[in-house]
């Protein structure tokens, strides 16, 4: 009985000690992508298999050109979390997908901030041939399950390799899409803008929704990207602080972006990133007063989270205190992954000639099946050691991995001082460090 009241004592003060440390930020919703890039995801197509498991969770629309051939029927999600948590408890789909999905995301339901009532946060695309043979889209834009209220348009054509024009194309070709949220514990219809092209050359639609969030603690500004613009729920929650250097129209790059649960350091305090709060129109920050020396993170300067798995061909453990005392190059990549593949000879050739009594290669495979990893290290002869992140490691869900390849520099002492490294850029660190 003395233990369980000492654990309930503590845990109500840790709950306190964090509740105490939070700020809540009150956000403004900005159009366009701010100091962001744009990035672009794919139009989510319905699968005609009457078998099919997700069958159950597709929208029901009408109002599709009776005279469209090639007819495909998709959607576009703007809350992901929610989305699922729905379908579960409407029983589209079973407790084993839901709990399997947990896991994948790494996420913990937020049940106090999810709607228990079904909400609007899927929107329905139907795209097909006129009777010219030409490409006609139409988008559920008010979201009523009915889309011959809707607006009928051929997609514009956009070069993806081409960056110059990028922004300015989605941004003046958004239309306003309505959907609902949760707002103060009721639910709202909200409205985001959403733009979708064609690349011809790729043959396939990447859309987004041009829109971004900003705030402000202690006169500093801070932007907030939703979920890459892939949705605008903010359910996984980058953020930069803005200075001269992203001002005027100029872009972050990646590496100084800040993810969920990483830190941003403003007029001398520390503050944890943990993301916005989309009922209460917050992000959540917790400041901490531990130095950053003793803060785990994948920014540089910060400590590489500690890590246990096995090595891939030779099954023993490694962990990441077996390379204390000298630098480790960690390769978190995929066997499908392109970048990540035209790497491989890169890697090779390195690995090959460095001097592994101060420098290690360790890669983490993710995303891949044995089969295929076993393959990919006999095609390529990789013969420095890889781990298969897996759902017992965690490897990958541990260091927060959303993007391939991703590369981390750890110094002897298990400090970050380098992130994404490749190339040209590998190769010139490698050698200022050999010289050491």
């Amino acid at each position: 009985m003395k233990n369980m009241l000492l654990f309930i004592c503590v845990f109500f003060n840790t709950l306190s000690y964090a509740q105490k440390n939070t700020i809540e930020l009150q956000i403004t919703t900005k159009k366009g992508y701010g100091p962001f890039n744009w990035s672009i995801r794919g139009i989510e197509t319905y699968s005609k298999e009457e078998n099919n498991p997700l069958k159950k969770t597709y929208l029901q629309f009408t109002g599709i050109p009776t005279s469209w051939t090639d007819v495909t029927l998709g959607e576009i999600g703007t809350n992901s979390y929610q989305t699922e948590y729905q379908n579960y408890l409407l029983g589209n789909i079973t407790r084993e997908r839901y709990e399997r999905l947990q896991k994948i995301l790494n996420w913990v339901p937020d049940t106090l901030n999810l709607s228990k009532k079904p909400l609007k946060c899927k929107i329905a695309i139907a795209y097909g041939k006129d009777a010219s043979g030409e490409t006609k889209m139409v988008v559920d834009a008010n979201n009523n399950l009915d889309l011959s209220d809707d607006v009928i348009f051929t997609p514009k054509e956009i070069d993806w390799t081409d960056d110059s024009n990028k922004d300015s194309l989605f941004i003046k070709n958004a239309m306003m899409v309505s959907y609902e949220r949760l707002s103060g514990n009721k639910i709202i219809q909200e409205k985001a803008p959403f733009s979708i092209m064609h690349s011809k050359s790729a043959d396939r639609y990447g859309c987004n929704f041009p829109q971004y969030a900003t705030t402000q603690l202690d006169g500093e500004e801070i932007a907030i990207c939703s979920d890459d613009f892939t949705s605008p729920s903010y359910n996984s929650t980058s953020m930069v602080l803005v200075d001269d250097s992203i001002r005027n129209g100029k872009k972050v790059t990646y590496d100084n972006i800040i993810l969920m649960d990483e830190y941003i350091k403003i007029k001398g305090n520390v503050y944890k990133n943990k993301g916005v709060n989309w009922n209460k129109n917050v992000l959540l920050l917790e400041k901490t007063n531990l130095p950053q020396d003793q803060l785990y993170s994948t920014q540089v300067g910060f400590k590489a989270f500690i890590f246990e798995g096995q090595n891939f061909k030779t099954k023993s453990n490694i962990s990441l205190d077996d390379y204390k005392g000298k630098y480790l190059f960690l390769d978190f990549w995929g066997v499908w992954c392109k970048p990540c593949v035209q790497e491989l000879p890169n890697l090779k050739n390195i690995y090959d000639k460095i001097d592994k009594s101060k420098l290690e290669i360790l890669g983490i495979v993710c995303e891949s099946t044995s089969d295929a990893v076993e393959k990919m290290i006999d095609k390529y002869s990789i013969t420095w050691p890889q781990i298969l992140s897996d759902e017992t490691n965690k490897i990958k869900i541990n260091y927060r991995i959303i993007g391939y390849p991703t590369t981390l520099l750890i110094n002897p002492k298990g400090i970050i001082v380098a992130k994404n490294l490749r190339g040209e850029r590998l190769e010139n660190k490698i050698k200022e460090l050999m010289v050491q």
